[in-house]
């Protein structure tokens, strides 16, 4: 019986171009999900145009994390969104954790999350946050925003471009 190849997303080695590709493919269908889930949880209720303000603040971090070699939120699309406590939906103790756990495409606006994170990675989205990094619900203040000036309204989000 021959031992199972164990393959690492990142790893090197002697693979085949198919099992390359099929490894890549795993990793962009993630990517498009976690980003998608983050979006549907974070501004499912600020339209598309919500949605894709989110989207731009993730890629700015992935984009940050690759001009400085690494950074603390992580280096990739799937590390910033999971980064804990940066994007509240994936917080386990957030009231909404298992709903976006469960959420299927056949949710109108999940499907549009889906629609917005395929054009995020695929690098479509202008960037409508003028380089945001950080942003928060219009209704709170949380500590890191005090005495710093936003970059961008949209909807019921302020945004910053911090660090």
């Amino acid at each position: 019986m021959k031992k199972p190849e164990l393959v690492a997303i990142c790893g090197g080695g002697n693979k085949s171009d198919a099992a390359q590709a099929k490894i890549e493919a795993f990793y962009h269908n993630t990517s498009v999900d976690v980003l998608a889930r983050t979006l549907w949880g974070e501004a499912r209720g600020e339209g598309s145009t919500g949605m894709e303000a989110v989207a731009c603040v993730v890629l700015n971090r992935v984009k940050r994390a690759e001009k400085e070699g690494s950074f603390w939120w992580g280096n990739s699309i799937i590390q910033v969104c999971q980064k804990p406590y940066q994007f509240s939906c994936w917080n386990r103790s957030d009231p909404n954790y298992k709903t976006l756990q469960a959420v299927q495409e056949d949710d109108l606006y999940f499907a549009s999350a889906l629609r917005v994170a395929r054009r995020a990675i695929a690098e479509t989205l202008e960037d409508i946050t003028n380089g945001a990094t950080h942003y928060h619900a219009d209704y709170v203040t949380p500590y890191w925003a005090k005495g710093e000036t936003p970059c961008a309204k949209i909807g019921r989000h302020v945004f910053y471009r911090l660090y």
